[in-house]
């Protein structure tokens, strides 16, 4: 095939966008040839142009994509230690995305995600404890996630000692806590919200177990004394108080009544079950005696002691167990486990009577009203007993 054969085939224009015309003759089929050529050029550089724009484009929404991208992934973060101080709470049941929205909230963290990456490359997302807890203001979330340590808790550490009367406790409470003692006074009488047995009969005298808690600042008034019931409650359960008092043939509010007598009058622990003995025989003898415990006495009269005074003696008090006789109408302290073990498990023997012989609390039994006479006098040469 011949070259007009072929440019007819291709269909081939010249400048104008007509036909052209071929002829035979080779000068003009050359000239053809070279302006083909140059235009061939011509249409090579302006795609290759184009697609060099096209990449510049490309290019350049890459980089600023890239930008985009990079500031998207990695989250707004604070450096340092940051300043000021603010106290964070983290409830029960909150997830480490609600701590870090709160954390963010209070402007301790720059954003909630740096405080879950943070907390999440530490491991620590699982550890997060309820609390409070001291911070600061514009810190690192790396910063906040090390100072979130069940350690570093704010709380309040308060030992409720053993035998202390409920008015006392109160007292502790408010000392120790920083609370007014106005605030537990009041919780004190709303016993609703406290959950105290049923037997307790509406008084929490006896019922604030002693023991160390541990108290976070927003804790309220209630919510201690409610700490301290479901104390004794857990504690009453150990022991079994309702099968053992039933056992004994009492309720298991004259058992509470029974402890706290022997925790106030017992100068030791070992001498508790033969305290508690002593209580039993004096309710059970016959002819009917009554208690005679000075302890239930100074209760009455807002006093402190275990010696009461012939003036104190007097007392119309119910509490008076030199006046009345059985137990007085409710617990005059809150005893500890110790003393409830004891009332519930009386030690053996005939004891009708017991005198702490010296001030280091050493506690001696009698039988006899002789044995228990020559006891008072050897508390006296001590200078115990009135002395």
């Amino acid at each position: 095939m011949n070259d007009l054969d072929l440019n007819t085939l291709l269909g081939a224009e010249d400048d104008e966008g007509q036909p052209r015309r071929r002829t035979r003759s080779s000068g003009k089929r050359g000239s053809n040839r070279r302006r083909r050529r140059r235009r061939n050029r011509g249409g090579f550089i302006a795609p290759l142009l184009a697609f060099v724009v096209l990449a510049g484009i490309i290019g350049g929404g890459g980089y600023y994509g890239y930008l985009w991208l990079s500031d998207a992934l990695v989250p707004d973060d604070y450096t340092g230690q940051g300043t000021g101080e603010v106290v964070v709470e983290i409830k029960a049941g909150q997830s480490a995305s609600e701590v870090a929205q709160e954390l963010e909230r209070q402007g301790v963290v720059a954003s909630a995600r740096a405080f879950t990456n943070a907390i999440g490359n530490a491991n620590k997302s699982a550890s997060l404890q309820p609390g409070s807890y001291k911070l600061r203001k514009q810190m690192s979330a790396a910063a906040a996630v090390s100072m979130l340590n069940p350690d570093n808790r704010l709380r309040a550490k308060v030992t409720i000692r053993e035998g202390l009367r409920l008015s006392d406790t109160l007292k502790t409470l408010a000392k120790e806590t920083g609370k007014p003692e106005k605030e537990f006074a009041e919780a004190a009488k709303k016993v609703r919200a406290l959950e105290l047995p049923p037997y307790a009969k509406g008084n929490l005298e006896g019922y604030a177990f002693p023991a160390t808690y541990e108290f976070q600042p927003k804790t309220t008034a209630s919510q201690m004394l409610a700490m301290m019931v479901d104390r004794f409650n857990q504690t009453a359960k150990s022991v079994d108080l309702e099968g053992g008092a039933k056992a004994l043939g009492r309720t298991p509010h004259e058992i509470v009544i029974v402890a706290s007598i022997i925790q106030a009058e017992a100068g030791r622990a070992e001498d508790m079950p033969k305290i508690a003995r002593v209580i039993y025989n004096r309710m059970a003898h016959k002819p009917p005696m009554t208690l005679s415990m000075d302890s239930t006495v100074m209760y009455a009269l807002g006093k402190y002691g275990t010696f009461a005074t012939n003036a104190d003696l007097q007392s119309k008090s119910r509490y008076n167990t030199y006046k009345y006789q059985g137990l007085p109408p409710g617990p005059i302290a809150n005893p500890g486990d110790h003393a409830i073990e004891a009332a519930l498990n009386p030690a053996k023997g005939p004891w009708l009577y017991f005198v702490a012989t010296d001030k280091s609390g050493v506690t001696k039994f009698a039988t006899t009203d002789a044995e228990h006479q020559a006891l008072v006098a050897e508390c006296k040469r001590n200078g115990g007993c009135g002395g």
